[in-house]
């Protein structure tokens, strides 16, 4: 009894791991509708397009992760830096306060953005390129990870008033999370090669732009195209053949639409956009949920497409 009352009390005042970048189209908002549909359980867990990882954050801080889980992205940057988190928690959170009397410098904003330019940018020290990251995506405008053509970081200064570029405690609890955790750089199709029968696999792709001035597909130097969409679609299918639960986010558009219509488990929902560069223009727009099993809840508050 003790030992379950020194439990209780651990669960309730320690710090919970939650996603330590800024994400386009991160999932922090729509954890409920994700997690009302939630297989009754599952084994392994994997998220080929982690991003910012909410929904994996989640699983870890309540428990669901006890067979282990794999993230993956196709983005180098990120993936060191999930892999710098979980391997070298304490000289990362040092680089870190060695950047963030500089949140105001507009200048130096721009040198620590220009490593990528250099020659000898692949040879620096990891934990210094994944500091870069967060400091960057905290002082950055609007938190936007974007790259041109040749991967390199484009977005502007940001001019923040007090951005929180290293919370030590968060930090550490990421790290905690992540270390039962495989993280590989890879393509999402590489999924096929790791997921097993009552593994759970989350889609959550660059979305399909619902204007042509609203896409966020630019997270490497490859567009995620509508073919990339169509392949992911093949994937999601093998992956309901051999047994695995699937389940996909993305916009609700006609294209998505027609990819995902002979999918009897898809949702409507609503989720709040805040990254975009009119303000006027962030705010309640209609997202698809896909799941390829029923899920455990009785119903959902989604609206069919």
């Amino acid at each position: 009894m003790w030992h379950q009352a020194q439990a209780s009390l651990f669960r309730e005042f320690a710090v919970l791991a939650r996603p330590f970048l800024k994400w386009a189209g991160g999932k922090g908002q729509l954890l409920p509708e994700l997690t009302r549909r939630l297989p009754r359980q599952f084994r392994r867990y994997h998220e080929p397009f982690v991003g910012g990882g909410a929904l994996f954050f989640h699983l870890a801080n309540n428990g669901n992760l006890r067979e282990g889980a794999v993230l993956s992205d196709s983005n180098a940057e990120l993936i060191l830096c999930y892999q710098v988190v979980r391997d070298d928690v304490t000289a990362l959170i040092a680089a870190l306060q060695e950047h963030t009397p500089h949140f105001k410098d507009p200048d130096y904003f721009r040198e620590i953005r220009s490593w990528d330019r250099r020659s000898d940018f692949a040879q620096r020290d990891p934990v210094a390129k994944a500091a870069r990251t967060i400091f960057l995506n905290r002082t950055c405008y609007n938190g936007l990870y974007r790259v041109n053509k040749k991967g390199q970081f484009n977005t502007p200064f940001g001019y923040y008033k007090n951005p929180l570029i290293c919370d030590p405690a968060n930090l550490r609890a990421v790290s905690a999370a992540l270390q039962q955790t495989e993280i590989r750089q890879s393509d999402f199709a590489e999924v096929l090669e790791r997921a097993r029968p009552g593994d759970l696999v989350y889609f959550d792709p660059p979305y399909d732009p619902v204007s042509a001035t609203a896409s966020f597909t630019h997270y490497t130097d490859q567009h995620f195209s509508v073919d990339e969409q169509r392949r992911l679609v093949e994937v999601f299918n093998q992956l309901v053949e051999r047994g695995s639960y699937v389940m996909l986010s993305n916009s609700h558009t006609q294209f998505t639409r027609e990819l995902y219509h002979a999918m009897p488990l898809a949702d409507i929902v609503h989720a709040s956009r805040k990254i975009n560069c009119n303000g006027k223009k962030r705010g309640s727009v209609e997202e698809l949920i896909v799941c390829s099993y029923q899920s455990y809840q009785s119903g959902t508050n989604g609206v069919k497409p």
